[in-house]
């Protein structure tokens, strides 16, 4: 107390103070082989580091710090580093420990973040590109390799990226940011980015296949100009062209027909047909560059009141198309009438040239004759000429249909209907009682061509039994004519073979007559009937013999 000087004493011992000394009592600060501590001379003020493996036991003015331990890092870490005396900053690479000294300091992200890092471990087709905060240069580095940054160096990308893996069919657009060039890798490869480079139009592509169904449209972008690339070929866009459109062959039916308009507005029609096809046309082709297909736009529905169904492909061949529409009688009775047409295009550039709405024009007319002829009959007239009136309108209409450039074939009346409940009412009552009065005629036209035809079988039936009969008749007098020779010839020879014995014709004759009778008593004798005989068929005398009685 007398000087102020300070000093140690370290154990073991008995230490006894003298009359003007004091002490106090401490423990020495034992470190491993992984702890270390700072010591800050608070009389001169310098710090120092004190590693383990040791005991330290402090000086009089040393003040230690809280035992620390030291940072391992592995081989694929590190920590960046900062000399809060010098300003000097590094990286600190594993595989080591380190103790960090009084003045420096770990560069950490926050509280809880320890300051060790991992290095990025690269695969044969992986690379990682690190900028420079300071210099701004960008470094590319591929692997396979384990790549530790420098202390002013961060990633460029969100991580470490793989390299673009290109089969046969894909490619890739790369530009260059340091010089503005742009250029295509073709695969099979593996693409890299350089350290200023960016992947233009999202990535890898598809190649395309041009073959001879397809065909591609190509911008360039230097010159602004279209071409179609149709030579087969895996088709890879150059730096400066770009892939505006893959188009199909067009292929026509024989029923088919196409409208291009070219780059001049003028347009070109397409056939399917060989008798309507030009000869410089061919039936299939690709749409060429600065042309398009024209397409109409047709009305639809029965009353064609939406005008929305786009046609791009015609069909010439003829094709059914209904319609419905109102009109009135003279006796004000308004109907609603329900046809079909049967029409075909004939003049494709006529119909073009002169209309964009054919079926709707086809329809417009027809309704409005339909209106003008019906207005002049009234409902029973109307009913009973239906088909001569739709005949009417169908003939009269023809020079319009053909200045349209189509061809109508026939034009019908399938139904119509009161527009009225009540009229229709009315109507359907007259429509049944005409129909249950057509009805009974053919029910009893079948009545009568039954009994015509019952007639007929029974004609024909006479017919054949008078046939029969006078076959029988022949057979009868053929039969009579055999038995009647027959008999004659024995006729002949009994009366030849008697005329010896009995001279006289007549006694032959009787004698004859009475073996027929003989033969006829028989055969009637073997049956069961009765055989009644007049006085003039039998030889019989009656006498009388009173004379004798008396």
């Amino acid at each position: 107390k007398v000087s102020g000087e300070r000093r140690v004493e370290k154990g073991p011992c008995v230490w006894f103070p003298g009359p003007e000394e004091a002490g106090q009592q401490g423990c020495a600060t034992s470190l491993s082989n992984r702890e270390y501590i700072i010591v800050e001379d608070k009389l001169t003020g310098e710090q120092s580091m004190v590693k383990g493996p040791c005991v330290w036991f402090p000086k009089p003015y040393d003040e230690p710090s809280a035992v620390n331990r030291a940072l391992a890092l592995q081989d694929d870490e590190y920590i960046k580093l900062k000399d809060l005396a010098t300003g000097r900053r590094w990286v600190q690479k594993g595989k080591a420990l380190v103790f960090l000294e009084p003045t420096w300091k770990v560069e950490t992200l926050g509280q809880r973040d320890t300051g060790i890092k991992k290095a990025w471990v690269l695969k044969v087709n992986e690379y990682v590109r690190l900028i420079d905060n300071v210099t701004g240069k960008v470094t590319s580095h591929r692997g396979e390799a384990t790549v530790f940054p420098e202390p002013d160096e961060e990633l460029l990308d969100a991580d470490k990226l793989p390299a673009l893996d290109l089969k046969v069919n894909e490619y890739v657009k790369i530009l260059d940011q340091a010089t503005g060039e742009i250029r295509v890798v073709a695969g099979a490869n593996q693409v890299y980015l350089g350290p200023h480079e960016k992947v233009l139009d999202g990535g890898k592509q598809k190649a395309i296949e041009v073959d001879d169904e397809h065909a591609v449209l190509v911008r360039n972008k230097s010159t602004g100009q279209l071409h179609l690339v149709t030579d087969n070929q895996l088709f890879v866009p150059g730096p400066h062209e770009s892939i505006e459109e893959v188009r199909e062959l067009i292929r026509l039916a024989d029923h088919e027909a196409l409208i291009i308009k070219d780059k001049d507005g003028n347009f070109k029609f397409y056939f399917g047909s060989e008798e309507k096809r030009g000869a410089d046309q061919a039936r299939s082709f690709f749409l060429p560059p600065y042309a398009e297909t024209v397409k109409l736009c047709w009305s639809r529905g029965r009353r064609r009141e939406k005008r929305d169904l786009f046609i791009e492909r015609f069909d010439c061949r003829a094709q059914y198309m209904s319609f419905e529409f109102n009109c009135r009688t003279k006796d004000n009775v308004e109907l609603i009438l329900e046809g079909t047409f049967f029409w075909e295009v004939v003049d494709l550039p006529l119909m073009v040239a002169t209309t964009g709405d054919t079926p709707g024009d086809i329809c417009a007319r027809a309704r409005s004759q339909f209106i003008k002829h019906v207005a002049q009959a009234n409902l029973k007239e109307f009913m009973d000429d239906l088909n001569a009136l739709s005949q009417q309108v169908y003939k009269e209409d023809l020079p319009f249909y053909e200045s349209r450039g189509v061809k109508v074939h026939s034009l019908e009346v399938t139904s119509y209907q009161c527009a009225n409940s009540c009229t229709s009412e009315v109507l359907q009552q007259i429509i049944q009682e005409t129909t249950n009065r057509m009805n009974r005629i053919s029910q009893a036209e079948s009545e009568n061509e039954v009994n015509l035809f019952r007639m007929q079988g029974q004609i024909e039936q006479e017919k054949l039994n008078g046939q029969l009969l006078g076959i029988q008749h022949e057979h009868s007098q053929a039969e009579a004519k055999v038995n009647g020779a027959a008999d004659a010839d024995r006729i002949t020879a009994f009366i030849n073979g008697l005329e010896e014995s009995v001279p006289k014709l007549e006694d032959r004759i009787a004698m004859w007559q009475t073996l027929r009778k003989t033969d006829a008593l028989s055969v009637v004798s073997q049956g069961g009937a009765s055989l009644y005989y007049t006085p003039n068929d039998v030889d019989l005398s009656i006498e009388t013999k009173r004379a004798a009685s008396s």
